[in-house]
């Protein structure tokens, strides 16, 4: 079934109260107008979601996987996206569903592109197989690149990224006006399930062209971490059996200034909505 475009009116109601955070610090407040006067300076827009754990038993994955890419094209029909992120824990363990999560996925209307979780227990080979292209990718869309990191295997323990990899894709597109990251497990011990990895902070402070950090893999973190001024973002979950009381995905806008709008999607109400700007 059909669903008809998030309308106007909608948009501005669900509107809660929104934060502004400069790089330096400081905090400013929007109003629900002032976020609505924003929309026609979108420069960039995507989603990042994560952790719809298809095939997990018990649980109804096969109807809040198609929901949820329902109201992610319902969504994009009002309010175009650039592309969606599908960051890690696309199913449960059973390689088998990798494929049927990907003929899933590619009803999305836009562009798409995901990561490895530590539910995500495929090799390398098999991960190419389904997706054609490997564990550790980027892209370029517009005058932003994407790195979309590992950090798992085929067992599902946790790792940090290839710190390797990734110094070589930061320094390749250091002229590119920003630069966003997708990883699925967090770096740091903000949260009862994350990993310690100080070296990955100390590699991303070179790089001020770094606007922001997805996160998924806490299905109850829906907010954000700062670190030596940069967002790390969690978007909540898609699926699985614990977490949020709601499953939902993060929309984050670049406005053509450079500042940077993001808040969550119940998918239909609007949640924490937050705005960094360069200093």
């Amino acid at each position: 079934m059909s669903e008809k475009p998030v309308s106007r009116r909608n948009f501005i109601r669900n509107i809660s109260l929104a934060t502004a955070v400069l790089l330096n610090g400081k905090t400013v407040l929007l109003s629900a107008a002032e976020l609505s006067r924003l929309q026609n300076r979108v420069h960039i827009r995507f989603v990042a979601a994560s952790d719809m754990h298809y095939g997990q038993p018990d649980t109804s994955f096969g109807e809040t996987t198609e929901s949820m890419i329902r109201k992610i094209n319902r969504f994009h029909a009002s309010y175009p996206l650039d592309f969606t992120v599908l960051n890690g824990d696309l199913i449960h363990n059973e390689k088998s569903f990798m494929p049927l999560v990907k003929a899933q996925a590619d009803k999305l209307s836009m562009p798409y592109y995901v990561t490895r979780g530590n539910h995500d227990m495929v090799t390398a080979e098999e991960w190419l197989q389904v997706w054609k292209y490997g564990l550790n990718h980027d892209v370029v869309i517009k005058d932003s690149a994407l790195l979309l990191c590992d950090t798992s295997n085929e067992k599902g323990v946790y790792l940090s990224p290839d710190l390797v990899w990734l110094e070589e894709k930061l320094d390749r597109h250091a002229k590119q006006k920003q630069v966003f990251l997708f990883v699925h497990i967090p770096q740091a011990k903000w949260t009862a399930n994350a990993i310690d990895t100080p070296a990955f902070f100390t590699l991303l402070k070179r790089y001020p062209n770094v606007r922001a950090v997805f996160h998924g893999h806490e299905h109850d973190q829906d907010g954000v971490k700062m670190e030596n001024q940069l967002p790390f973002f969690f978007d909540s979950h898609v699926g699985g059996n614990w977490g949020t009381p709601y499953k939902g995905f993060r929309v984050v806008e670049l406005l053509n200034n450079g500042t940077l709008v993001t808040y969550m999607m119940d998918p239909d109400v609007k949640r924490g909505e937050q705005v960094y700007e360069r200093a």
